[in-house]
């Protein structure tokens, strides 16, 4: 029971919205809870256990979950309540398949208390199963074409590891590393989201979105805010769902939505920078049907979370 939910902007608790759809039916989630109380939401809780057990029961095997997240500091120590939510996901039966890092190439200016400005989040990758699909991204080698005389690598293969010769000449592209820096708020794309006290980056969404699924699958952000998940997943072309417990968000998300379908070339450049500079390394593809689109439809949920 998902498909006449595709491509709809859910206003309701999360938990009872995720209740309603069938097992094993998401191929990906792209979201970031309202951590540590940092900003108020709305006035509502956040039900983490319940929010867990729900998207492992739903994320197909093989299926991923992109959480982003940080600690707040309080009483001069850091809450660790990432690394306690990334086990969480662990107890529950998530693989912790990577942790990347958010980097802010403008991070918000800090008062100093003998500590250094804090310019990332984690982007905890969460698998359920091993990862069915990884077009990973690739970027250019610093030393593209530069034949290797005396330089060697280590080799950091199972078992006994020794040192050789690689790659000589050096390759044009390479994997890239799972520390991402984006701009935050400053692009055009990021200012439609400028009414929510929290968005991330539409290109951050973008680039996971390309990463973990292929044309057609079904992306779900379970605290969409603004909606920057949904509309990089309809650029993308893959299904999208979204759910937040503010009726002002939802509204927001579904205006943002109607943008990206009424003027979808206005958004082509994100796409092809990572088609064109980025190209996608394909680990396993597994092409999916084309599936139908659905009219947005709200489900009003009066309960806080």
């Amino acid at each position: 029971m998902i498909e006449e939910f595709k491509n709809t902007i859910f206003n309701g608790n999360c938990v009872d919205v995720m209740n309603i759809f069938s097992d094993n039916s998401v191929d990906l989630v792209v979201t970031s809870p309202p951590y540590d109380n940092l900003r108020t939401y709305k006035g509502y809780t956040f039900p983490f256990d319940e929010i867990v057990k729900q998207l492992y029961r739903i994320v197909k095997v093989g299926g991923v979950v992109v959480w982003v997240v940080s600690d707040a500091t309080i009483n001069g120590s850091e809450t660790g309540t990432s690394f306690k939510q990334a086990l969480k996901f662990m107890e529950v039966g998530f693989n912790l398949h990577d942790t990347m890092i958010f980097q802010k190439t403008n991070p918000v200016p800090q008062i100093y208390r003998k500590r250094y400005t804090n310019v990332f989040e984690y982007m905890f990758v969460f698998s359920k199963g091993a990862v069915s699909i990884h077009n990973g991204i690739k970027i250019p080698c610093l030393h593209a074409g530069l034949e290797l005389k005396g330089t060697t690598y280590k080799n950091y293969s199972r078992g006994e590891q020794s040192r050789g010769k690689m790659a000589n000449p050096v390759k044009s592209e390479k994997l890239k590393g799972n520390i991402w820096e984006y701009v935050v708020g400053k692009n055009a794309v990021d200012q439609e989201a400028k009414k929510h006290p929290a968005p991330f980056p539409y290109q951050l969404a973008l680039d996971h979105i390309l990463s973990w699924t292929n044309p057609g699958d079904l992306v779900l952000d379970p605290m969409c805010g603004s909606g920057t998940t949904c509309v990089a997943a309809l650029d993308a072309k893959r299904d999208y769902i979204g759910i937040d417990i503010s009726q002002e968000y939802c509204e927001l998300a579904k205006k943002r939505v109607k943008i990206h379908t009424m003027q979808p070339s206005l958004f082509e450049d994100c796409l092809m920078e990572v088609n064109e500079e980025k190209v996608p390394y394909t680990t396993s593809v597994d092409e999916n049907e084309d599936r139908n689109n659905t009219e947005n439809h709200t489900l009003i949920d009066t309960k806080n979370n």
